[in-house]
């Protein structure tokens, strides 16, 4: 989310536009105008609300940079806590959306969300793109909408190609990201997908290999 992103964002003093919601919101830290935003379609997003209640899951909803559910579950709590944001409770998602959400979530144990994949990505092949982002994590956007279509956004807009762009991504969302850069790095604890095509790896995330990665790519411009 854009108002997640944001504080750190403006704590690390980045100017640059913030690519979102996997790249269905760009935004501009400094004046939080919104520079692109591709929600779902709203026949598609009402389809995954009817397909998942069905299957006895709950979902997140993402209008207007804010979070919306049915009612608050245990997920729902620990979603907002790890975000750090506020949670609305609407009643019936289906009965309450009158407008194309940015993205839907669904939150539940890695081993449920496994199984849920799997058949969510055949219920919408070729209509709306999922993607884990963390194994508990299950997420709908729009078909054309990936990490990778949002850096193309960016990369547009400030003038800097593919073939100079490093990326770095952990998780199944961060496939497009990588397969766009010029070179794709995944760190340690990535998925396995990730790692397979990734250029090289890097150290895990509780080793800064991030920070290590960024280290080195600007110490070789000097």
């Amino acid at each position: 989310m854009f108002r997640s992103a944001l504080p750190y964002a403006l704590e690390a003093g980045i100017e640059a536009p913030l690519v979102c919601y996997q790249g269905a919101w760009v935004a501009d830290p400094l004046t939080s105008e919104t520079l692109l935003h591709e929600p779902v379609p709203l026949a598609l997003a009402r389809e995954v609300i009817a397909a998942v209640e069905e299957r006895g899951f709950s979902l997140n909803c993402y209008v207007d940079d804010n979070l919306y559910v049915e009612r608050e579950t245990v997920q729902s709590e620990r979603y907002s806590r790890f975000q750090r944001i506020p949670v609305h409770t609407t009643g019936p998602l289906l009965d309450w959306l009158a407008e194309r959400p940015t993205k839907l979530v669904v939150v539940d144990t890695e081993e449920r969300i496994e199984a849920l994949e799997v058949e969510m990505k055949a219920l919408f092949a070729g209509r709306l793109h999922v993607a884990r982002s963390l194994p508990i994590f299950l997420e709908f956007s729009d078909l054309h909408v990936t990490k990778g279509s949002g850096l193309q956004f960016a990369a547009d807009r400030l003038g800097f190609t593919r073939e100079t762009t490093v990326g770095c991504g952990d998780g199944e969302n961060d496939i497009e990201l990588l397969e766009w850069a010029g070179f794709g790095v995944a760190v340690d604890n990535a998925t396995p997908v990730l790692k397979a095509i990734a250029d090289w790896v890097c150290p895990s995330v509780d080793e800064d290999g991030v920070a290590q990665l960024i280290e080195a790519v600007l110490a070789r411009g000097r």
